[in-house]
């Protein structure tokens, strides 16, 4: 394991909130109310009416004399306008940007940081898949056009994601990798408690140096007895991660993947993804395809075992991204995670072999062109590295 394991910490309050409507004016609100520190941490930022109002909170909040500090990916932020930039910078914000674009970097340029936190006094902090886009959220609708969740939280592990911040805040000025004190965290995984309530863990991945995000995953997936319900909008998962999927639909585990439908900021990627659905569904896993709109959560209910964050767990996040991910045994999480899952199938249309068969001969050759490409692409990659 290259780099520190977080272990679990009991003693935690956890709430679902879905979709902007719920989680943004929460943001807001915690951002009003802060005291002494703000920790933001972005992949998607985009000039609109979301962005505008949270410039507008985040200014208020350092005008008053609260450390506010941003980080955002340059290439996920470049829809953020230089007038909301220097309203940030003018009113105090300390803004820095993840991996600047460069042409001479080349593929270097490839390596992102996806993750989506907000930290708030060092005691309450949230967590999830949102970015701050007008497709999240419009101040004062009811309704989103992607479809997300988040996780509000407070306890003892509120100071493990102010870590995983502040290691991330200083090590991007020097482009290195996180090094941690030597005291700090575990060498492997740590046992999943058997039960409990208020328990979690931060999980992560560091751009191919640390995923334990992923190799938490597949010992959950590999040691699931009743269910196993994944939700991901980019389907494109390790050969670990299909593998487990299939062995424990073989054992009659209720094995489900939530994708998106039609509705899609990337159709390529979809395309590319159906070429693991007949495997997948002769082993027996349940595919369901979400259609109000674009399905853009990331989150994993396994038994009583929740993940949610930004981790798609599929071979492009893993291999450039920085994510991060929430790992519970909560009994209201789940109870939570479980109901969300049942109301998004029941608005999904299922995917069943005679579905397969039944498609037409256009969406057949694009399946065959972009999965071609993708599998072209990432085995090029894995020559280079």
């Amino acid at each position: 394991m290259a780099g520190p394991v977080f272990p679990w910490r009991a003693g935690n309050q956890f709430e679902l909130l879905i979709d902007g409507p719920s989680f943004f004016p929460r943001m807001l609100s915690a951002i009003g109310c802060a005291q002494l520190q703000i920790d933001l941490e972005l992949y998607l930022v985009e000039a609109g009416a979301c962005a505008e109002a949270l410039v507008q909170a985040l200014s208020e909040a350092a005008e008053r004399g609260v450390q506010v500090r941003c980080l955002f990916d340059d290439y996920g932020s470049l829809a953020f306008t230089l007038s909301l930039r220097q309203r940030l910078q003018t009113a105090g914000v300390e803004l820095r940007w993840y991996n600047r674009l460069r042409w001479r970097r080349g593929l270097r340029n490839l390596y992102r940081d996806h993750r989506k936190l907000l930290l708030v006094d060092q005691n309450w902090s949230m967590v999830g898949g949102t970015g701050v886009t007008d497709q999240f959220w419009r101040p004062g609708e009811d309704a989103s056009e992607w479809h997300e969740v988040m996780v509000q939280m407070q306890g003892t592990l509120v100071a493990d994601w102010q870590m995983l911040f502040d290691r991330q805040w200083r090590a991007n000025l020097r482009r290195t990798a996180w090094r941690p004190p030597t005291h700090f965290g575990l060498s492997h995984l740590p046992r999943v408690p058997s039960g409990g309530e208020g328990l979690g863990r931060v999980a992560y991945a560091d751009a191919r140096q640390h995923r334990d995000i992923l190799q938490s995953l597949v010992r959950a997936l590999n040691s699931g007895s009743r269910r196993i319900w994944l939700a991901t909008p980019y389907f494109l998962p390790t050969w670990k991660v299909r593998r487990s999927l299939r062995r424990a639909a073989a054992q009659g585990i209720d094995v489900r993947l939530l994708l998106t439908g039609p509705r899609t900021d990337h159709p390529s990627v979809r395309y590319a993804g159906h070429r693991y659905y007949p495997r997948l569904l002769r082993a027996g896993v349940k595919i369901f395809e979400y259609q109000p709109c674009f399905l853009h959560l990331k989150m994993v209910l396994i038994d009583d075992w929740v993940t949610i964050g930004s981790c798609n767990f599929d071979h492009w996040n893993l291999r450039f991204n920085l994510e991060a991910n929430l790992e519970a045994i909560d009994p209201g999480l789940t109870e939570a995670v479980a109901a969300s899952f049942t109301r998004d199938f029941a608005q999904s249309l299922q995917i069943d072999l005679d579905h397969w068969h039944a498609r037409p001969l256009w969406r057949r050759v694009q399946q065959r062109l972009w999965g071609w490409l993708d599998r072209v692409v990432v085995n090029l990659l894995d020559r280079r590295s």
